[in-house]
């Protein structure tokens, strides 16, 4: 855990969160500044800054990240009508929190056609 770090305090409890899922290894919560209808952060509970901080020992937790975000969309019932999932990586991918994090996005009504990449 980061001492400065908005997601280890959310995860320790020191910053309130609206958590949609939780385990020993990862944690899910919605979006502060939602950008879609559904907009849930799936953050592991370990520390790491950026998928370029990856290493390969750390491949069964980042395929849990990834799993937990089906899993939520599931939970949430967006997983048949689609949905997104999407890592931000460093400032010029758009990473303003360093702490690895997944971005589950969905819920729109026909599409989010703006959010074509």
């Amino acid at each position: 855990m980061e001492k400065d770090c908005i997601f280890c305090k959310i995860i320790k409890g020191e910053v309130p969160a609206d958590f949609v899922y939780q385990d020993n290894d990862v944690v899910a919560f919605k979006d502060i500044n939602p950008q879609a209808p559904v907009h849930i952060l799936v953050v592991p509970r370990e520390h790491i800054a950026s998928v370029n901080s990856l290493t390969e020992a750390k491949a069964d937790l980042i395929a849990k990240v990834i799993l937990t975000g089906k899993k939520v969309a599931e939970k949430l019932n967006i997983a048949q009508t689609g949905y997104k999932l999407l890592f931000n990586v460093e400032r010029g991918g758009g990473q303003v929190i360093f702490h690895l994090h997944l971005h589950l996005l969905g819920g729109w009504k026909s599409g989010p056609e703006s959010l074509y990449i």
